[in-house]
């Protein structure tokens, strides 16, 4: 009875925010269908195919975030503006706080494109900003930064790295982490993904000292470069344009078998 109560006071709700009132009968179908099977997410995940694509999407989309390299600048950015030649500790101090800076001022950008574009151009938009920023800035680290102009022009690739982050993975990957995954396993999924977070991230902190040393400076930027470029075509081929789509239309879609890129796909 009370359920009955509370969809009838949605089914007010969703005739005001839609445009028809097929749409929003078709929304609270949705509504009604994800909510019949009650599961745990372990055991959805054991006897779920499906459900087990949602989860391995939602890991692949943190270990990406991770290894585009951010982090790296993060921990370790009076590191790397020493490789730029900037040899004073005041100088590298100055040069941390402006990343962060930049990060928090980029992420802006993300909130105006992301319903514009959609998700999965930003993000595509943002891995070619981050392979571009560090594949010149390895570039110039093969070449030898040797002069003020060239100092100045490595630090614009790492802020323009910095910015390709924060328009497009830095929030959009938990965007999607959150509205990939169907509603009766959406805390084992997210649960899933943030653990793979912190992992990545650790794995990131702990070996950029020691690729520095072992491949140098140029090949460590290149290598994560490249892994930028395998994200924008990762990107093309796995992950779904999800802008104005329903989290209930996602969870129909993926359970019925659709490819990943297409589960915000409209019928």
């Amino acid at each position: 009875m009370l359920l009955n109560v509370v969809f009838v006071d949605a089914e007010r709700v969703l005739l005001r925010l839609r445009d028809t009132s097929a749409e929003a009968k078709r929304e609270l179908d949705e509504i009604r269908e994800s909510l019949q099977v009650k599961q745990s997410g372990w055991a959805l995940f054991k006897e779920n195919s499906n459900f087990r694509r949602a989860v391995f999407l939602g890991v692949l989309l943190q270990v990406m975030q991770q290894f585009t390299g951010m982090n790296v600048i993060m921990y370790y950015a009076p590191k790397i503006f020493e490789l730029a030649g900037y040899t004073n500790t005041t100088e590298q101090m100055w040069g941390t706080v402006i990343v962060g800076l930049t990060n928090v001022l980029a992420t802006f950008i993300a909130i105006g494109l992301v319903d514009r574009w959609g998700r999965k151009p930003t993000l595509i938009l943002g891995f070619i900003v981050m392979a571009v920023g560090m594949g010149v800035l390895g570039t110039m680290m093969h070449v030898g930064i040797h002069s003020a102009a060239a100092q100045y022009f490595a630090v614009l690739m790492l802020l323009m790295f910095i910015v390709g982050f924060a328009m497009s993975a830095g929030p959009l990957i938990w965007v999607l982490c959150s509205e990939i995954q169907p509603l009766k396993g959406r805390d084992f999924g997210i649960t899933c993904s943030t653990a793979t977070n912190w992992i990545a991230n650790m794995i990131v902190g702990a070996t950029f000292l020691t690729m520095l040393n072992s491949l140098g400076s140029a090949n460590t930027f290149w290598v994560y470069g490249g892994l930028n470029v395998l994200f924008i075509f990762l990107t093309l081929w796995l992950i779904p344009e999800t802008k104005n789509v329903s989290l209930e239309h996602i969870e129909r879609n993926l359970m019925k078998g659709r490819k990943l890129r297409e589960i915000g796909a409209h019928d």
